[in-house]
């Protein structure tokens, strides 16, 4: 039943789920890379299914299956950025937790409205999404106004609320579409007052992880995954996700800053170019 309502809510019946019998040594090559540059990216910025999607489109995957490939891969990908920035995740228990519960129950509500609704009715809005994320990551300092982070420090009930209702929006996108998802969690962390970029990634890995999760046992249960270009993948996304987390750590945060307003730059003219 659920593989027949995915089949529909993507708009084709469910012999999508049907996989090729091999995997060529080029094309698990391609795809490995594919995987790495992919984790790699969103590990410092987000974007990465750019890569790896078009990739596993290139290798014959069809659409659907390859978005369900494609989200496992910089799944575990996440995972490991995450361990990379462990050493940079100071975020007491009293604002993880309901940061956590927000990234859980926004990312099921978002897979369930994905399964409801059409995909393409969402890509008129997602340029705006991605052009005022990147505006909001770029002026967030300012508009921080030298305040002390909501997250880094105590925070007030009220502000604990205002956040986890940000971070329930941020989740409810990207359990939704999930594209540029890595932008807009900065950005909103630089508008809660966060300023070292290490520190949001480390949180932003963490969270991210808990989103796609939701869609990772989706994708799973429903049967849509194609293992063996997810395999080569997420091999290829745990190498990126973990080397690229830990040699951002080494840059200048004002170097990552800009990397990460450029590609937010890139999706969003890349979002307007395929909406409009």
């Amino acid at each position: 039943m659920l593989k027949r309502r995915l089949g529909l809510a993507f708009g084709g019946p469910p012999q999508f789920l049907i996989q090729p019998d091999s995997l060529t040594l080029e094309f698990a090559i391609f795809l490995f890379f594919a995987g790495a540059l992919g984790g790699a990216l969103n590990s410092v910025a987000g974007g990465g299914s750019f890569i790896a999607f078009p990739a596993l489109l290139f290798t014959g995957v069809p659409p659907i299956p390859a978005n369900a490939t494609n989200t496992i891969a910089l799944w575990t990908a996440a995972a490991a950025s995450g361990g990379a920035y462990r050493k940079r995740l100071d975020v007491p228990r009293r604002v993880m937790i309901p940061l956590l519960a927000a990234s859980l129950a926004g990312g099921l509500v978002g897979a369930f409205l994905l399964l409801k609704t059409p995909a393409h009715t969402f890509m008129r809005v997602l340029p705006w999404l991605t052009l005022g994320a990147t505006l909001l990551f770029a002026f967030g300092k300012k508009l921080a106004g030298g305040r002390q982070s909501v997250i880094e420090h105590e925070a007030s009930t009220a502000a604990l609320a205002g956040t986890t209702l940000f971070q329930l929006c941020v989740a409810v996108y990207g359990g939704y579409f999930g594209g540029g998802m890595g932008i807009v969690m900065l950005a909103m962390l630089a508008a809660l007052g966060m300023t070292d970029i290490h520190a949001m990634n480390a949180l932003k890995s963490v969270l991210g992880f808990v989103i796609n999760g939701v869609a990772v046992v989706t994708f799973v249960v429903a049967g849509a995954v194609y293992w063996k270009h997810a395999i080569v993948m997420i091999v290829g996304g745990i190498a990126g996700g973990y080397l690229g987390a830990h040699y951002a750590q080494k840059m200048p945060q004002p170097w990552i800053r800009i990397f990460v307003v450029l590609v937010g730059a890139g999706m969003t003219m890349y979002f307007f170019w395929k909406s409009y």
